[in-house]
């Protein structure tokens, strides 16, 4: 087995910016700086590479920080500091702020501004107003307003805008999210399964809830929620296989759970969703690994809350992300079952 500063060694020369062996920094002793493990200068000779906890300890033998990598953060914290205020004026602005006015507020050169807010936040300044447009829209909506008042109020230009892609937007038709889902049905089925009470909800399109390990109620209390004024329709036989294909997989999970889905979500929350269904059986990654997969290095916690809004669990296998440290973190279902899964995945791979 490995010592810790090999594990740190194979970490630096791939870059790894948040590597399994848990956080750490590295200075070189011909340069006298101390970097992070994902670093974009050059890999050191390892001879001239020293392993340290953190930026105090380094400094202490008088190393300096890397302009590079920035591992104290400081540039980091400018730049998050610069989107956040760019992010307010979207939020805060009735028409989308054009990328020069960003840029210009931020004072920062256009591409170098737009590559930090997609870095930053995990989509474009677009796509970041494209959602506030559309978080607009569904408040109105769901206040009761009329389609055209509320089309007009969040900002679109006209109401053929929103209803020529509206799962990109709302994920349904304005009409529909208006009337809290009223006009669709929304099938669940039940069973009893390895990990407790399960239920499955399914519409036209797809599976659209997983949960288990509460009781029957609160499992259609959550469908519920979602969908206020959908109908709820119990339809036990028509969802017999997928539900079967459920149980086995809480049983004895043997490899990914493909299931025709009716995922709703922002264009970030599917970006992750997806990279979600990547991970390999048997397998984990850090939040950190899932915002580099997705190309946004910077976005943790915004990853974190898309895998926390995921409502179809097992077949987007939310619970093979851990902490940095592997600290498995929150689940919707209780640690201890998430625990469990892991475990039955890693003996199913094993095996």
């Amino acid at each position: 087995m490995l010592d810790q500063d090999a594990l740190r060694w194979e970490a630096l020369l791939s870059r790894d910016p948040a590597p399994d062996c848990g956080a750490f920094l590295y200075a070189v002793t011909t340069q006298g700086v101390y970097c992070r493990p994902g670093c974009p200068s050059r890999p050191p000779l390892r001879r001239n590479v020293r392993f340290y906890a953190d930026a105090p300890s380094a400094e202490a033998e008088g190393f300096r920080a890397c302009k590079r990598c920035d591992p104290k953060g400081e540039r980091a914290a400018i730049h998050a500091a610069a989107i956040r205020a760019a992010c307010d004026l979207i939020e805060a602005s009735e028409a989308t702020p054009s990328l020069a006015t960003l840029a210009d507020r931020a004072g920062y050169a256009r591409h170098h501004f737009l590559r930090l807010f997609k870095e930053i936040t995990g989509v474009t300044p677009h796509s970041y107003a494209a959602s506030v447009r559309a978080r607009r829209l569904q408040a109105s909506l769901a206040a009761g307003d009329r389609v055209a008042e509320a089309v007009a109020g969040a900002g679109y230009g006209s109401e053929s805008r929103v209803y020529e892609a509206p799962g990109r937007v709302l994920g349904m038709t304005p009409g529909a999210a208006r009337r809290g889902g009223e006009g669709e049905t929304i099938r669940i089925a039940t069973a009893t399964s390895a990990l407790g009470p399960l239920m499955v909800g399914a519409t036209e399109s797809g599976v659209c809830f997983i949960g288990f390990a509460e009781d029957f109620d609160a499992l259609e209390g959550d469908v519920r929620q979602r969908f206020p004024k959908a109908r709820i329709e119990p339809a036990p036989e028509a969802l017999a296989e997928t539900v079967r294909q459920v149980v086995a997989f809480l049983e004895e999970p043997k490899a990914a759970l493909a299931l025709p889905l009716d995922l709703r979500g922002t264009a970030f929350q599917r970006r992750v969703w997806e990279a979600l269904q990547a991970i390999p059986f048997g397998e984990t990654r850090t939040y950190g690994q899932m915002a580099v997969a997705i190309g946004a290095p910077r976005a943790v916690r915004a990853v974190a809350r898309a895998c926390a809004q995921n409502h179809v669990s097992l077949a987007v296998p939310c619970h093979r992300v851990v902490g940095a440290d592997g600290d498995l973190t929150g689940y919707r279902w209780g640690v201890p079952r998430k625990r469990v899964l892991l475990a039955k995945e890693r003996a199913g791979a094993k095996g």
